[in-house]
């Protein structure tokens, strides 16, 4: 008897208010062996409507990770952490900060907010897509990752 499972893509979303940087991100995660299903949202306001399937957002699948720049329109990244680490249905879902920001302040406060991770976005477009790719690889090959 021979069973088939169907392995769903990993739910990334990406709050990012750069369309370049989001689409940076996109080609660096097209590579990928894992099938990724990547949702972009562009600030802070949309990113919480998303996570709690609010307005258009009613459809979509909840994220097993969060890729979280901190500055954003509307609803700074810092306060959508704080938001989303505050609720107990959104608190387990990893959020990686990748941001710009290299501040001792900004890393600190991030982690204080209970980030999984902090990590400074390269200018370079080589490191950049390198760095994309090891958040790949470290928390959809190697990270157990919570259930819904």
């Amino acid at each position: 008897m021979s069973m088939i499972t169907a392995i769903m893509p990993i739910e990334v979303l990406l709050v990012e208010d750069n369309p370049g940087d989001a689409q940076l991100t996109r080609i660096a995660l097209e590579d990928s062996k894992i099938s990724i299903h990547l949702n972009v949202v562009e600030d802070g306001v949309e990113a919480m409507a998303f996570l709690r399937k609010q307005g258009q957002y009613i459809t979509v699948a909840h994220p097993d990770i969060v890729l979280l720049d901190l500055n954003l329109p509307r609803k700074d990244g810092r306060e959508v952490l704080a938001e989303i680490k505050a609720d107990d249905k959104l608190r387990r879902i990893p959020v990686v900060v990748l941001t710009t920001s290299q501040a001792e302040e900004d890393i600190l406060k991030a982690y204080n907010l209970c980030a999984n991770c902090y990590i400074t976005k390269p200018v370079d477009f080589d490191q950049f897509v390198k760095i994309v790719q090891s958040i790949e690889n470290f928390w959809f090959a190697i990270v157990k990752l919570p259930p819904e």
